[in-house]
């Protein structure tokens, strides 16, 4: 019930002081009439509390799943760029041109002016040997493939032997000319390293130029028609 305040003003059965918008509040003598009314105020205050609970997380959880699905789609965007094939310019496969052995193959270089030793120990300058074929064989004496290189060459060009070291070697076939290479100079020059089991051939036409290196010498099949143009 209202209590007159100290002045003896405000209602006797209300609560003075309140906002007039407030209306009338009463204070009842006994608490458990407010029971319904308390109940009513949890029950909201729980629903309001879940409200401003749940709704924050769900936002924390979407926002991760969404950079992971923009990550994935941009890798999954990347990897098929790389991947996807791509058609070929002109429409078809490129067509490779077979090798003619005919055409004269391009020089490769000057030959050095070198001077090596003949089977007397006097020096040989190899300029004075051209056209020559000239066979590298100190990783190998290859005796047979010399000798049918001896065999092929025309007339004109001289079959020549070089072994590193300052002896020249025996002459291996019939109408060889053996050299020695004191310095290996030779080699050095042509940046050909020695392999062992192999012989490397030399083709030098008259105007001292190294138009062809064969860098295993094998049947006459592969070098005849250079030792024809060497001599013409």
């Amino acid at each position: 019930m209202g209590v007159p305040d100290a002045d003896g003003q405000g209602p006797p059965d209300g609560l003075g002081g309140l906002p007039p918008e407030w209306g009338r509040v009463v204070v009842p003598d006994d608490a458990s009439a407010l029971a319904d009314e308390a109940r009513q105020v949890r029950r909201d205050l729980r629903r309001d509390h879940r409200h401003t609970h749940h709704r924050p997380a769900r936002v924390r959880l979407g926002l991760p799943v969404l950079v992971l699905l923009v990550s994935m789609l941009i890798t999954l965007a990347g990897l098929a760029a790389v991947t996807w094939p791509r058609p070929h310019r002109s429409g078809t496969a490129p067509t490779v041109l077979p090798r003619s052995t005919t055409a004269a193959p391009a020089a490769v270089g000057p030959l050095p002016a070198l001077d090596l030793v003949g089977a007397d120990d006097t020096p040989v300058p190899l300029r004075s040997l051209l056209p020559a074929m000239i066979i590298l064989v100190d990783a190998c004496a290859c005796a047979g493939e010399v000798g049918t290189a001896a065999t092929t060459a025309p007339a004109g060009v001289t079959v020549v032997t070089v072994t590193e070291g300052r002896t020249a070697g025996p002459a291996t076939a019939t109408g060889v000319r053996p050299l020695g290479d004191p310095a290996g100079g030779l080699r050095s020059y042509l940046h050909l390293a020695a392999q062992p089991g192999t012989a490397v051939a030399l083709l030098v036409d008259r105007q001292g130029t190294l138009v062809r290196v064969v860098p295993e010498l094998g049947p006459a099949s592969d070098y005849r028609d250079d030792l024809v143009r060497l001599a013409g």
